[in-house]
């Protein structure tokens, strides 16, 4: 029979066992780049990532009022005070996490760098190691894309996005380093093979702890 004492070793044991702790993947592309679906083929849940994005609460919470997914709607007052929402949910969701030292995917644009840089930093100051995943198309492909998506932004809003996300590229690379990888999913590219190599080097990131005080101090305290 199981002793209280031994259920609660085992269960403070299973916090600090949790797959790819103290691990962020921050990942960026415009709007029809696919980051969800790469996030598919790169299997990075299967490694225990929890992924933080505020677009499927968004899309319901706009069903909710009576609003679409038209440009109209999502860039209507209306639609945008949804979004706000919608981020305030998936930040409460991602503060959750982190107090777990869960591995994060942390889903967005790319097109602010200075958030992104933020992120990092705080996440960094906690323990996290962190990598990117920067799903690139041509602009053609993120436009005719965006056109297929039942939440569309329009060719405007696309053009604009994607030209932000572009010019940050530079600044991540230095930023990420060689934890900086880029998966080209263009209309014909060879995405699999991209999305493979992600899979391989991020695995073998992930089972390996940060050796840092601040991850030492947190697994003590868990225990």
């Amino acid at each position: 029979m199981i002793t209280f004492e031994q259920l609660r070793t085992y269960q403070l044991d299973e916090g600090i066992n949790d797959p790819s702790i103290f691990k962020a993947v921050f990942l960026a592309g415009g709007p029809g780049s696919g980051k969800s679906f790469i996030v598919g083929r790169t299997a990075l849940t299967s490694l225990g990532f929890k992924v933080v994005n505020s677009d499927p609460v968004f899309e319901l919470a706009l069903k909710k009022v009576g609003l679409t997914t038209s440009p109209e709607d999502i860039w209507s007052p209306k639609g945008q005070e949804v979004r706000g929402q919608a981020k305030e949910v998936s930040g409460r969701m991602l503060e959750n996490y982190i107090m777990g030292r869960l591995g994060l995917v942390i889903d967005g644009t790319g097109k602010d760098y200075d958030k992104i840089t933020k992120q990092k930093t705080r996440l960094e100051k906690l323990g996290y190691e962190s990598a990117m995943i920067f799903v690139n198309t041509d602009l053609d492909t993120a436009i005719e894309r965006d056109k297929m998506r039942e939440r569309t932004v329009g060719e405007k809003e696309v053009t604009k996005m994607w030209k932000a996300v572009q010019n940050n590229l530079g600044n991540f690379q230095s930023s990420f380093g060689n934890k900086m990888f880029i998966v080209d999913n263009s209309i014909g590219s060879d995405f699999e093979r991209d999305a493979m190599r992600v899979y391989k080097t991020v695995r073998t990131w992930a089972q390996k702890l940060p050796n840092n005080k601040a991850v030492k101090d947190w697994m003590d305290s868990q225990r």
